[in-house]
């Protein structure tokens, strides 16, 4: 069904504030979480998205998406960014940018990869490298929220030092009743590891995920050829195409 777009409501996402950094985090050796404080934030949901944007001292602009990190908390944004080589925001933002700085935060955007605490579906969450951080937030919706709706992430990463949110995965698969955490390292694993590097396919959605005929929920995020493939199989397993939810980035996969 349609729905109306609220102007005041529409306006107010579409608008610029200045967010400040209180506090940062390293994921990874090239990825760094940002714990923003934007006053007047209107709230989001997880699975929404932010644009931020940069203004150098000439007037010079540059603007990216990132994928929002935390369940909603009053005022409080957390972004985890990924530093690309020779990437004008995401070099800064991972490596000059300090606590007290300001940013231009616009959002929160997106309204189909959203997950709400009142769903009652089991859930599926598949990621692929910084894919993960969209999931997380759901991840940490879910527990905010005190839902005891099953999910189940397989994270796919090229090595153990490439996963973000190790130590938190690994407490929360232990301590938040009904989340399971399966891994797919597609490079190297972990010593001792039970299987050899490999991607995510028929074999890791059939054992780590959810049958079709539960009717899950199944948000899939990562680079694109990740998304495409996962998303095929996921339907050619039994999955209805309309539960399966997709978000991308990058032209190619990895």
């Amino acid at each position: 069904m349609a729905r109306a777009a609220v102007p005041g409501r529409l306006s107010g996402r579409l608008a610029w504030r200045v967010g400040r950094l209180v506090a940062a985090r390293d994921e990874t050796p090239s990825a760094r979480t940002l714990v923003l404080d934007v006053p007047d934030w209107p709230g989001h949901q997880a699975g929404q998205h932010v644009d931020v944007r940069l203004t150098a001292e000439d007037g010079y602009t540059a603007q990216r998406s990132y994928s929002i990190a935390n369940a909603a908390d009053g005022g409080r944004l957390e972004l985890t960014v990924q530093r690309v080589p020779e990437g004008e925001v995401s070099e800064y933002l991972t490596g000059v940018y300090r606590v007290g700085d300001p940013v231009e935060i616009r959002g929160p955007v997106g309204g189909w990869f959203v997950w709400r605490p009142a769903e009652p579906d089991p859930v599926l969450l598949v990621g692929g490298g910084s894919g993960i951080v969209p999931l997380m937030a759901m991840i940490r919706a879910r527990k905010a929220g005190g839902s005891r709706v099953p999910f189940r992430l397989i994270y796919s990463v090229r090595s153990p030092e490439d996963g973000y949110y190790a130590d938190e995965l690994r407490t929360r698969a232990r301590d938040d009743s009904g989340l399971d955490v399966a891994y797919v390292y597609t490079r190297r694993a972990p010593r001792n590891w039970p299987e050899p590097p490999r991607r995510v396919g028929v074999a890791a959605l059939n054992t780590a995920g959810w049958p079709p005929e539960l009717a899950p929920l199944c948000y899939v995020c990562g680079p694109t050829g990740f998304v495409e493939t996962v998303a095929d199989t996921l339907v050619a397993l039994g999955h209805d195409p309309a539960r399966v939810r997709t978000e991308r980035f990058g032209p190619t996969g990895g």
